[in-house]
């Protein structure tokens, strides 16, 4: 059965954004390039961090995505929101670039995305709810943190984590499945669930 996601007004305003901000580039509108990279330079900072453990790398890294997604934009067809493109493209440039040698860390452990519109007590809550499950985060084989972090923290549907991860749905699906249920055992272990 196909996940079934509908997308919020948001999602349909960025993806007209964005596919307009990708048009005005292939037509040589290096300002809009430097928008679309002010809109997503948080999201493909806080993977690179997840990969490579420390700025200065982060920031070179960031440079790299950005020189691909302009190199390779024309390949770019509008099938899917343009972020998830973008991180497709970072995520490949990220594996390849660690040789997955490197041991991916998961975007819970830090605060590089912002918490846009919450108020204190919401922001709060987060913070509660991180330090929670950050230690059983922290436990799981790499590739269910990866499927765990793509679906919860950057809001990806299966299909989208699929296109990035390159992981059959099905198997995208079944990491999200065991990786909440191995989180929902250590925790009650710890006395934090019942």
């Amino acid at each position: 059965m196909k996940e079934r996601r509908s997308f919020s007004k948001e999602h349909k305003a960025a993806y007209k954004r964005d596919f307009l901000l990708v048009r005005q580039i292939l037509l040589g509108d290096t300002e809009a390039f430097a928008e679309l990279m002010s809109l997503y330079k948080n999201r493909v900072e806080a993977l690179g961090m997840g990969f490579f453990k420390n700025p200065a790398d982060t920031e070179d890294f960031v440079q790299d995505v950005f020189l691909k997604a302009f190199t390779k934009l024309s390949q770019f067809r509008g099938e899917s929101l343009f972020s998830t493109w973008l991180t497709r493209l970072a995520y490949n440039l990220a594996v390849n670039s660690v040789k997955r040698r490197a041991e991916y860390v998961s975007i819970a452990d830090d605060d590089i995305l912002p918490d846009n519109a919450l108020t204190p007590e919401e922001a709060r809550l987060r913070e509660l709810t991180k330090e929670a499950v950050h230690e059983a985060i922290k436990e799981l084989d790499e590739k269910y943190r990866v499927c765990m972090d793509l679906y919860f923290f950057y809001d990806n549907s299966y299909a989208e984590i699929s296109q990035i991860t390159a992981l059959p749905e099905n198997t995208v699906k079944s990491h999200i499945f065991r990786a909440k249920k191995i989180l929902r055992e250590k925790l009650i272990a710890k006395g934090m669930m019942e």
